[in-house]
């Protein structure tokens, strides 16, 4: 491979990460609801806020690398590395944007629903140009493939099965915090957001691939 189409995987991969990370950071901002991989470390640094957000979600990553060890037997791999590259620089990129949109301040609903829309563009492109740029991995992807390549579950029945989990244990950690499943008094973690960037991303993704594609793949020389 080139070193120029290696440069530019490793470009749009991370592009994908920011876009995806800026998508976490909206739907925090809406006050809606986030997707569910981004529910545990919302409710956890609402519990401890002198750890950041970004913080809490490396350290969830690394609870689904210590997953994938366990459901493969196998401690030594090289993509173990890539996905803690990726969940420190992940972490740091949701931080880096949540503090860029500190100072918006949004009361309408309708506009709270078209952050949360946005969210679901940018996390459905996001996810697009990781997997084509196949660099960068994330744990809370791979250890769904994982887990279906183990059980013979389907990926897509392995996911919503993740989600759910993530939302249900968010929600009673949040209950037993704050007396809410949604999240502590005004902060909202878990609401209508979260069921529509659950639902919705992956069908933007069929609609907005195809362009993905045809703007990012001649770059990368496929």
């Amino acid at each position: 491979m080139a070193k120029n189409n290696i440069a530019a995987r490793w470009l749009v991969g991370t592009l994908g990460l920011v876009l995806i990370a800026f998508g976490v950071a909206l739907s925090l901002k809406s006050n809606l609801g986030t997707a569910p991989p981004s529910c545990p470390p919302a409710v956890l640094n609402l519990k401890w806020g002198a750890i950041s957000f970004g913080t809490f979600t490396w350290m969830m990553h690394l609870l689904f690398i210590a997953a994938q060890m366990a459901m493969r037997r196998k401690v030594l791999d090289v993509h173990y590395l890539v996905q803690l590259a990726a969940a420190f620089v992940f972490g740091y990129l949701c931080d880096a944007c949540i503090w860029l949109l500190q100072g918006l301040e949004i009361s309408s609903y309708l506009m709270k629903i078209v952050l949360i829309l946005v969210a679901v563009l940018l996390t459905a492109v996001g996810i697009r140009l990781e997997v084509i740029g196949k660099t960068w991995i994330l744990a809370g992807d791979k250890v769904v493939d994982v887990f279906s390549e183990v059980t013979g579950v389907k990926f897509s029945n392995a996911k919503i099965g993740e989600d759910i989990l993530l939302v249900a244990l968010s929600a009673g950690f949040a209950w037993i915090c704050f007396g809410s499943p949604f999240g502590r008094s005004e902060v909202i973690v878990i609401r209508e957001g979260t069921l529509i960037l659950a639902a919705l991303t992956g069908l933007c993704m069929k609609l907005t691939d195809p362009l993905v594609d045809k703007v990012f793949k001649p770059l990368l020389h496929e």
